[in-house]
């Protein structure tokens, strides 16, 4: 293992690290500035809803371009290619924009502080413990993936132990949340958002002239023995693992496409934050849909370069690949995950190399810090405010926020050596959404537009949907049902949906709903069309500005793109 790390080492110099020591000045920077705009607890929470849309949409997308989404979804590139690009395309854009269009009304309208707060008002107390129990979990569990993977960025550069890189990467991103709340997290991730691009964006093209452009690389991949990424996204059989290219488009477009990503993108509370800190409901509506326009484009700078690292890393090549492929350990030591390391260390020159590093450093703390902010928001509110501190002074929230990101981040530490037994990231991420997210949706997709639906169904279809997917889980991990790759996370969640559905439809018949008095602006039906519709005037203004057109440019690029490739 000593020469596997040794192999793994990139060669940086002094010009790196003074990139990498400015980069983390201006992070801690912004932090502290962001700090003096911090008075009340809805400032630390909700930057005081003041945000413009083209920063809410910026933070949007970069919140979710962390480091498990950079470097596992380059994992998965390197592993199963092009079919990748559906967690983009099928799995995030037509979510995004139900999210813009149709559900940011309610939860901007309705003034509530976040996802668990709504399931409180449509459905009680039991589904917002239930919900604010689980979400904060889930929070920490893939903080702690994000976590593991800025050590493993910091092991390669430095070669510290990853448990002191993992501790001392915590400490970074506790202190800028901490400080500046919700408003030092979304203003970084903006600057990170840039960082990003400018360190994703030259290590593609170097790596497409270094094997004769995107002709050259479907050449070598279509020469190499073995089992290789696949240049064509669709049917995407290697990634869903099933060997019917009918069933694996129904898995794409049925799990991943539906239950996975809806259940991601319109009820996680990490995205609907930044939509909800938006100075306006026009804002908040468009803050998804303009997060949209870079999103469509983010499969060329992560997938492509894990697609090359596939055919040009020689840790990743011949013996390796098919130990790696076969759920072995590698003979060179290192796995999927470690494919953008491994093709920076290939390929960039110093300087450039440095703001690579720096990007990385971004993608990690962008997520981190976004896991953090919402995981500090439902835990001080839904938990701490609704069950075991109730009435206090506005100050004591705001303190209390500050020390639940500290132990957040504690928690985050203990959760990334989970992370680390995975070789890769996004198995382990699809299965915690599935888990989480699949029968969340169930839920909300039912009580906002079934009026019938009981407060009693909102918990028990939850509790039903979350032990169902489980159940998939185990189920595939004692071998009992043979489900390769993703498969698992995509069956898990279809499970979690309709087991959700089934259960919250007969309890529903079984128990008595609500008076329609109190549902007004919780159900779709039942809520004024005026209060669903965004401003024309002012800052809202402008045909540009519409959310619905800007929505229907985007859907029609998806389409094209999924065409094309």
């Amino acid at each position: 293992m000593v020469l596997a790390q040794a192999n793994l080492r990139l060669d940086a110099n002094a010009i790196d690290y003074l990139l990498l020591a400015f980069y983390f000045t201006l992070v801690l920077g912004i932090g502290y500035l962001a700090k003096r705009q911090v008075s009340t607890s809805l400032d630390f929470f909700l930057s005081g809803r003041s945000l413009p849309a083209w920063v809410t949409g910026l933070a949007f997308i970069s919140a979710n371009l962390g480091a498990i989404e950079v470097m596992g979804m380059s994992a998965n590139g390197a592993q199963y290619g092009m079919p990748t690009a559906h967690y983009f395309w099928v799995g995030a854009i037509p979510a995004m924009l139900f999210l813009g269009i149709v559900m940011m009304p309610f939860y901007y309208g309705s003034k509530v502080r976040s996802v668990p707060e709504f399931m409180l008002r449509r459905f009680g107390k039991p589904a917002h413990l239930v919900n604010g129990i689980s979400f904060a979990t889930a929070q920490i569990l893939i903080a702690g993936a994000n976590l593991f993977l800025l050590a493993k960025i910091v092991n390669v550069l430095l070669g510290w132990p990853i448990w002191l890189a993992i501790i001392l990467a915590a400490v970074v991103v506790l202190t800028y949340t901490a400080l500046g709340g919700l408003s030092a997290a979304i203003y970084n991730e903006v600057l990170q958002f840039f960082v990003i691009v400018a360190a994703l964006v030259p290590l593609t093209i170097v790596g497409l002239v270094k094997v004769g452009g995107w002709q050259g690389l479907v050449d070598k991949i279509g020469l190499a023995p073995g089992s290789q990424p696949d240049v064509n996204s669709w049917p995407g059989t290697n990634i869903t693992g099933f060997g019917s290219p009918f069933w694996s488009v129904v898995g794409l477009v049925f799990g991943l496409g539906f239950v996975l990503s809806f259940g991601y993108w319109t009820t996680n509370f990490v995205e609907v934050q930044r939509a909800m800190a938006s100075k306006s409901m026009s804002a908040a509506r468009r803050t998804p849909i303009i997060g949209a326009f870079p999103k469509m484009f983010v499969p060329f700078i992560v997938i492509i370069p894990g697609m090359i690292a596939a055919v040009t890393v020689t840790e990743l090549m011949g013996a390796n690949r098919t130990a790696l492929v076969g759920d072995k350990s590698a003979p060179s030591g290192a796995t999927f995950n470690d494919a953008l390391l491994l093709l920076m260390r290939d390929l960039l020159p110093n300087g450039m190399l440095g703001v690579a590093l720096a990007g990385l450093l971004a993608s990690f703390m962008a997520g981190m810090a976004a896991n953090l902010s919402s995981f500090n928001t439902v835990f001080s509110y839904d938990i701490w405010q609704s069950y075991i501190k109730k009435d206090r002074p506005d100050d004591y929230y705001l303190k209390l926020g500050r020390w639940v990101t500290a132990g957040g981040t504690i928690l985050a530490i203990g959760t990334a050596f989970i992370a680390s037994t995975y070789a890769n990231l996004m198995d382990y991420l699809q299965q915690l959404f599935s888990f989480f997210n699949a029968p969340l949706f169930a839920t909300f997709i039912l009580g906002m537009f079934w009026k019938r639906m009981t407060a009693t169904a909102g918990w028990t279809g939850l509790v039903s949907g979350t032990l169902a997917a489980v159940g998939v889980f185990l189920l595939s991990e004692t071998g009992a049902i043979d489900l390769p790759g993703q498969g698992a996370s995509f069956v898990g969640a279809g499970a979690a949906f309709v087991v959700d559905i089934v259960v919250s439809v007969a309890v529903t018949y079984a128990t008595a709903p609500k008076p329609e008095a109190q549902l007004v602006g919780l159900v779709y039906s039942l809520t004024p069309k005026e209060t669903r519709q965004h401003s024309t005037t002012g800052e809202d203004a402008g045909w540009y500005r519409n959310p619905a057109l800007l929505a229907g440019i985007v859907l029609a690029i998806t389409i094209i793109l999924n065409i094309i490739f």
